[in-house]
């Protein structure tokens, strides 16, 4: 009998469990990918992250490979380019995210926990009162298997089986985005700086990594059943005069990764008997470099609050889940949704550009929230 099961092992899962194991309780963490996988991602872990993964002890499966990384370089319409250091001994780092996703899983075996890959989550168990009791995964004959346990965490994305068979995801109706992600050798200007490229209705992120080569990641408003992926990112980076000469002889490694629609909205943190964590509690876009830091601290919180139950502290546990929620990235979330709807349209953009030529502070303590750095 186990004490909690974590389904997802990406950031969220992975924290959660090593949380749970050293607090003595019986974790199963299921995935269905085998690691080390890839997955399409910035690759970055901002200071905000990288301080949380430090804090935990887990930073240092990964950091002395990873390469630092010193700020962020924003561009914009009208010739708007901002250079943002972290300064003060701050930095973010980028490695491949299979290798961090490895590395924290690794973590969280390591602490205790039982991880079982290749687990297809048909949904959660529910009991006769509504309440989730568990989880039903896909068995190697074909039949269901149902693992009951008194806690749930969800971490298993965007598409969480649990908890949209709880009913608590959806898709919001706008904006609604589309990534397309690849990487690539022999790009010329790559700095220890990442970049952000912003148009009206997309951005196209660049993130230097430890081998040399660029991860580049195209956000745009529509990808078309029929659109070529490949095809689409490099039209967006021959149509941006800051990049065009940049990779005019880059190349692109294997084919490029398409994941949308992006945004996915959690009515709440989580119901009886389940808690909510990553992106499967709520994913509002990749601009601000976040989901990461949400995802290390939402798995951090979800297993607090799941160890506290489990001790027998009173109240709901996804009520107080939904509180430390709250508190700890309410002002970060209206941040990222207001950003989102700027970047949705072509007139804000211009306003915003605008106001960068004329107070290009402005911009910085924007980039310096994002990336979590103390004010």
């Amino acid at each position: 009998m186990f004490d909690v099961l974590v389904t997802g092992a990406g950031p969220a899962g992975s924290v959660a469990a090593t949380v749970l194991a050293r607090g003595g309780a019986r974790v199963l963490l299921v995935d269905r990918a085998r690691f080390p996988r890839d997955k399409l991602c910035g690759d970055t872990i901002n200071p905000g992250a990288l301080a949380a993964l430090r804090r935990l002890g887990l930073a240092g499966r990964f950091e002395p490979t990873a390469l630092p990384i010193d700020g962020m370089i924003v561009t914009g319409a009208r010739g708007v380019r901002v250079q943002c250091a972290y300064g003060d001994g701050m930095r973010g780092l980028a490695l491949l995210r299979r290798d961090l996703d490895a590395a924290l899983v690794a973590g969280a075996i390591d602490a205790g926990a039982r991880f079982e890959p290749g687990v297809i989550v048909r949904g959660p168990l529910i009991d006769e009162t509504g309440a989730v009791r568990g989880a039903v995964f896909a068995g190697a004959d074909g039949r269901d298997v149902r693992v009951p346990a008194p806690l749930v965490i969800a971490a298993d994305g965007r598409r969480s089986r649990i908890a949209l068979g709880a009913g608590l995801l959806r898709h919001p109706r706008r904006p609604r985005r589309w990534a397309i992600g690849a990487y690539f050798e022999d790009v010329a200007g790559l700095t220890s700086f990442g970049e952000m490229h912003v148009r009206g209705g997309r951005y196209i992120g660049v993130a230097p990594l430890p081998s040399g080569v660029a991860n580049v990641c195209l956000v745009a408003a529509r990808v078309a059943a029929g659109d070529d992926p490949a095809a689409v990112l490099r039209d967006a980076l021959t149509r941006e005069p800051g990049l065009r000469d940049r990779f005019a002889a880059a190349r692109m490694i294997g084919a490029p990764a398409v994941l949308g629609p992006l945004a996915v909205d959690a009515s709440a943190a989580g119901a009886s008997g389940l808690l909510l964590a990553g992106d499967a509690a709520g994913f509002i876009d990749p601009m601000t470099g976040d989901g990461l830091r949400f995802a290390v601290r939402g798995g951090e919180l979800a297993a607090t609050t799941a160890l506290a139950a489990l001790a027998g502290a009173g109240g709901l546990p996804h009520a107080r889940l939904a509180r430390l929620r709250r508190r700890e990235f309410a002002p970060k979330w209206r941040f990222n949704r207001a950003l989102r709807a700027m970047v949705s349209a072509d007139a804000t953009v211009a306003l915003a550009s605008r106001v960068a030529h004329i107070a290009p502070w402005i911009l910085q303590r924007t980039i310096a929230f994002a990336g979590d750095l103390p004010s």
